[in-house]
């Protein structure tokens, strides 16, 4: 009996040590409660720790009932606390403002540290996000520095990174760090078929990534980060409308359970007689996401994301209608209809040695058909024109698989990996005959007008089975302690079997066609410690033409007989930069600047006519060279200011605009591109008064300088300066926000064009008038 009872209370008290022994629990960001992967979770005065794995989990083995630990994590606040032996702990770690710019994944597909990056990188966080609350993604975007996003209306835009405001084919953009579309079908718009409710993050690089990314990451990339499934469970339903007839319904939803995670996310919006006429549209957009983790250390996620789209495109306004603030474009017939399916499977493994690899699975389905008024060409003093109705679409299927080794020496790794889609294109457009409605002193259009669609007169028709095949290698290595090198190269080959319905020759109306090329890149980072330093690189960019370029009919036959641009080459360009970036002042300031010089050769861009349309023409030689500089300043809990901005010159060095005789500009070498404003910068002073809680005040200030408006630099813009203010409120989990568009109600546009001629008027893009967006939010959080 006694040995009956010594048995049982051994058994009890062991039972107790296994109970009293058992640590864990899961940590994540406190702003979008997503978990935090390879948080350090350390014992103190011990050498005992762990890292949380892909769901932000970690367990600990301890004989003692509490344990005091220091939990850290590079980007986020460090925390000390107990945690109690069998009882699972929620951790919330909050995001570190001096450390925006430290952990990033754009660089080399996969998580890693901005003081072994040479080049010039921004990160948007969930927090700036969310504070933004966008209804359009230029509102976003326009907080990086070196970029600009021009707004034109109902979520469509050009670009500008590294090159003017412009719509040609020099810049990538991703989801999750796939592109959204195959190399050879770039569309200037692709932004919009992005649902921005379900972004987490953003991330763009600036200058050529090609070494990695490939061709048309020349300007930059813009990764758009979606949302993770959430550590606990969590839902938000809300609501976003203006005065001028906008609304949009938005709602989120996440959780863990075990190895299982889900998230999904979307918004209906629509738009009904805006401020400027003939503008509605409607949007609605999804995105799922769902990880399983197979094993600590194994994770495969599936993603899918839906977008469809249709707005009226009410065209340019002439310099009568803008300037006596009368919003009405010259079309009301123009439209846009964007319609985008995209889906993947990922399979990441950590390994043991700290290797990691992934193979990414991908399908991508994308509409596009447009009456565009961009394609309206008019010749002053006609009473008719020409426009189009086009359609362009495409369905992707490809994989992305990339390994990262660790090596035992000079903290080395070496990232390989490979790309390859098969896209088929198709492509059409045909004839709109127009009317043109003239102003009084005939030099420009007050309205345009269908009289005929020829579906029978066709201006482009062409199927394409397009085929891309990339592969690349980088070496990362530190031979010097803190003295960073990286080194790659990337081989890229885009080919591609096509019928041109219009070419009329047998013996080149089909075939194939194939671009290739090798870009090598090689920087380095010296960290100098305490939050410095400095990084310099130079890396190669090459973009091979789009296909609308390749297949779009020449106004004349060139020399060789060819009525089509078959002949038209590949644009290169040579990037050199420095740059740098300091934690200050006791973290309280960071400060980054880069300094780039980018030579282009071919450079294809949009040139306008002199019957008013675009037709594509290759430059022989342009310069772009700038500076780009950020500025955080934290100085207490309650202030924070953000500044971000470029000055910058882009310029002709060599460009014939025309070899006729008659024309009196025969080239245009030394001259600044047009829409290239010298500075533009955006800066934001944001306030959180402590004596009110979750109460935030933010006022915004972009700044854009004048710009030339045509290739001979005859007439300029003067360029804009326009402030927004965003204020909310939080309060037992509603959300209560407004954000003051254009607070002073200026004037201005976001655009400005003119052809080269004398006789050529301007057109203008507006920007709204003041713009009061409302918006209210339910934001449910579980506990576990």
């Amino acid at each position: 009996m006694n040995f009956l009872k010594f048995f049982i209370a051994l058994l009890a008290c062991t039972a107790s040590n296994l109970v009293y022994g058992q640590f864990s629990g899961k940590i994540f960001d406190s702003s979008t409660k997503e978990p935090i992967v390879g948080v350090s979770v350390k014992v103190a005065q011990s050498n005992q720790g762990t890292t949380t794995n892909t769901n932000g989990v970690f367990s600990l083995a301890s004989a003692a009932k509490t344990l005091e630990v220091t939990v850290s994590s590079i980007g986020f606040q460090t925390q000390q606390l107990t945690l109690q032996a069998g009882t699972p702990a929620t951790i919330a770690l909050l995001p570190a403002v001096e450390n925006l710019q430290q952990i990033v994944v754009t660089a080399n597909r996969e998580a890693g540290l901005r003081t072994q990056a040479p080049i010039a990188i921004a990160k948007l966080t969930s927090r700036m996000i969310d504070e933004a609350k966008p209804t359009a993604m230029y509102e976003l975007v326009n907080k990086v520095s070196g970029a600009m996003m021009v707004n034109l209306g109902n979520e469509q835009h050009s670009m500008a990174i590294r090159q003017p405001m412009t719509t040609n084919a020099y810049f990538l953009y991703m989801e999750d760090g796939v592109p959204i579309r195959p190399m050879g079908v770039f569309n200037h718009n692709s932004i919009l078929e992005f649902n921005q409710f379900a972004i987490s993050s953003i991330e763009v690089v600036k200058g050529p990534v090609s070494s990695i990314y490939g061709p048309e990451a020349v300007g930059g990339a813009i990764n758009f980060i979606t949302h993770r499934p959430t550590a606990v469970p969590t839902a938000k339903l809300g609501v976003q409308f203006d005065q001028w007839g906008y609304r949009r319904v938005q709602y989120g939803a996440g959780a863990t359970a075990g190895k299982l995670g889900v998230y999904i996310g979307g918004f209906f919006s629509d738009q009904k007689n805006s401020w400027m006429a003939s503008s509605d549209y409607d949007k609605t957009s999804f995105n799922g996401r769902v990880e399983y983790l197979l094993k600590p250390s194994t994770r495969l996620t599936a993603t899918y994301s839906y977008n469809n789209y249709y707005s009226q495109m009410s065209g340019s306004a002439d310099s009568t209608a803008f300037f006596n603030r009368q919003y009405v474009g010259t079309s009301d017939f123009t439209y846009r209809k964007a319609f985008s399916v995209r889906s993947r499977i990922t399979l990441d493994h950590q390994w043991k040695d700290g290797s990691s690899s992934f193979v990414t699975l991908f399908y991508r389905n994308n509409r596009h058909g447009q009456n565009p008024s961009y394609s309206i060409s008019w010749r002053t003093p006609n009473t008719t024109a020409s426009g189009q109705v086009n359609s362009n679409n495409f369905s992707s299927t490809g994989i992305i698989a990339q390994h990262t080794q660790k090596l035992p020496f000079w903290q080395s790794k070496i990232v390989v990996g490979t790309t390859l889609d098969f896209s088929p294109n198709d492509y059409w457009a045909y004839y709109v005959k127009l009317s043109a409605q003239l102003r009084a002193d005939k030099k420009s259009v007050e309205k345009y007008a269908i009289l005929q669609e020829r579906p029978d007169s066709l201006l482009t028709s062409y199927k394409a089975d397009i085929k891309n095949v990339g592969a690349y290698i980088q070496y990362d290595f530190e031979p010097i302690h803190n003295l960073h090198f990286s080194a790659g190269v990337r081989y890229d080959r885009m080919s591609f079997d096509y019928v041109n319905n219009l070419d009329k020759n047998t013996a080149t109306n089909s075939g194939s066609k194939e671009y290739s090329q090798l870009t090598p890149k090689i920087g380095l980072t010296y960290n100098l410690g305490n939050g410095k330093g400095l990084y310099a690189n130079y890396s190669k960019g090459f973009s091979p033409p789009g296909l609308t370029a390749v297949f779009r009919k020449r106004t004349t036959q060139a020399a060789n007989g060819d009525w089509f641009y078959y002949n038209i080459q590949p644009a290169t360009f040579d990037n050199s930069e420095i740059g740098g970036w300091a934690s200050l002042y006791q973290n309280k300031v960071y400060v980054d600047v880069a300094y780039y010089q980018m030579i282009g050769k071919n450079e294809l861009l949009s040139i306008r006519q002199p019957d008013n349309s675009f037709d594509y023409q290759s430059a022989g030689k342009t310069l772009h060279r700038g500076i780009e500089f950020g500025l955080t300043y934290k100085p207490s809990s309650q202030f924070f200011f953000r500044l971000g901005g470029t000055n910058s010159i882009h310029r002709f060095e060599e460009f014939v605009l025309s070899q006729r005789a008659t024309d009196a500009v025969k080239d245009v070498n030394g001259k600044d591109m047009p829409s290239a404003p010298r500075w533009i910068w955006n800066t934001e002073l944001s306030f959180y008064p402590k004596a009110i809680k979750d109460f935030r005040v933010a006022v915004e200030w972009q700044h854009v300088s004048s710009w030339y408006q045509n290739q001979v630099n005859t007439i300029s813009y003067p360029g804009y300066d326009v402030l927004n203010a965003r204020i909310g409120y939080k309060i037992y989990g509603v959300e209560i926000f407004s954000n003051i568009l254009n607070l002073t109600d200026a004037l201005y546009a976001y655009n400005a064009s003119r052809g080269n001629a004398a006789t050529d008027a301007s057109s203008y893009t507006p920007a709204a008038p003041r713009t009061f967006v409302f918006g209210l939010q339910y934001n449910f959080v579980g506990k576990k």
